[in-house]
């Protein structure tokens, strides 16, 4: 694993301008950074992050089967007592799930480490699915790459197959929905709605703050048409506090991503996990915060059972430093996880996203930052197979 300085392709705004990729940069700052890229061997993708991924995606799902069938952990990952039989019910009534992303900390030497699953409203998916291959089909036609390069992504063909497997028992149309104002996650939205529509689903669009409930207890458009299936580009924990969130369970909508994905995006999974599979070489040491600062000394890491981007982070080093991270999930139990520092690349921190649609490993996206906690305005960066 390298991290290999190269020119941008002189027109590349204009290219993401064309395809659509409208959050290229944010407040000003560069979020797409082709400025550089990581580049992997074969054997580093598929031993070293393929196989862990479908590994630990396994885990997790067994994970969900035992979380399921207990009030006690239920409790644990502070899930409302009124929604706990609806998770319940859509896992054992094997509502589909499409995707999601666990993030790996990853030098290219040694096993990757898990530092939580990105499982009910991950980001990040229109430029490494789509985005850096553009980048590396010019790059290598252009001739900056060699032409034998390769990329460990199919994430828009595994999405495409995925989203006709979804598609028989789907009630129609699905509508897709985000944060009105948030320029990626409409841009992910738009593009998750191409892949559907490309599986032959016919689907519409809304933002999540126009959703309306009728009298009988079912979400609506603004036509006042019943949403029957909805992609909600937005957490459920954030619905379940809200004022339409009660009648969720028995409102009759197909979500997707289904409820019980809400148990994986929680994390509460990582010290279930590591309870579960104590000493796994890809699980750091988690617990459920007792309070004793010094169960995971010489350095840990603090986060909120809800939280997204590395909001409301602490860490603390073995020297005793403290960085942390503002954000608005101050209010939730907390983990505590053993302190496993992101590698560096010329004063950049880099974590791996691994991407699993369906029930599959699919690719990888980078970011990078020059902090230790990667944040939503970490960089992305493209990566290559050499």
């Amino acid at each position: 694993m390298k991290r290999i300085a190269i020119d941008e392709r002189p027109d590349w705004r204009d290219s993401a301008a064309e395809l659509g990729f409208r959050f290229h940069t944010i407040d000003g700052e560069p979020y797409w950074d082709e400025t550089a890229y990581y580049a992997f061997s074969l054997a580093q993708i598929e031993n070293d992050l393929e196989d862990p991924t479908a590994e630990l995606h396994q885990m997790a799902m067994s994970l969900v089967g035992e979380v399921v069938e207990s009030q006690e952990l239920m409790e644990k990952l502070a899930i409302p007592e009124a929604y706990r039989d609806w998770i319940a019910a859509s896992w054992r009534e094997r509502e589909p799930h499409l995707y999601g992303r666990m993030d790996l900390a990853y030098d290219g030497n040694g096993p990757a480490k898990l530092y939580e699953l990105n499982y009910d409203t991950p980001t990040s998916l229109y430029e490494a699915a789509f985005f850096q291959w553009v980048w590396l089909d010019q790059r290598k036609q252009s001739g900056a790459i060699p032409d034998g390069a390769d990329q460990y992504n199919q994430i828009q063909d595994l999405l495409v197959e995925a989203f006709g497997t979804i598609a028989p028992g789907l009630p129609k149309p699905l509508y897709f929905s985000a944060v009105r104002d948030s320029l990626e996650d409409q841009g992910t939205i738009a593009y998750l709605r191409d892949c559907a529509e490309q599986a032959g689903i016919s689907t519409n669009t809304i933002a999540i703050e126009d959703i309306g409930l009728s009298a009988d207890g079912r979400y609506t458009d603004l036509d006042d048409y019943v949403i029957p299936a909805l992609f909600k580009l937005y957490p459920l924990e954030f619905l379940f506090a809200e004022r339409f969130g009660p009648a969720l369970p028995t409102s009759g909508i197909r979500l997707i991503e289904p409820p019980w994905k809400s148990i994986l995006s929680n994390k509460g999974a990582l010290p279930l996990l590591w309870e579960r599979h104590r000493g796994h070489p890809n699980l750091l040491e988690a617990h459920f915060e007792t309070g004793d600062e010094g169960v995971l000394a010489p350095g840990w890491v603090r986060k909120p059972l809800f939280s997204r981007e590395g909001a409301n982070v602490q860490l603390k080093l073995a020297d005793g430093s403290m960085h942390e991270s503002p954000g608005p999930y101050d209010d939730a139990p907390w983990i505590r996880q053993a302190y496993h520092a992101l590698p560096q690349f010329e004063g950049n921190y880099a974590v791996v996203g691994s991407w699993v649609v369906a029930d599959r490993p699919a690719g990888i996206g980078i970011r990078e930052d020059a902090s230790l906690i990667t944040r939503d305005t970490s960089r992305f960066l493209p990566h290559v197979i050499l």
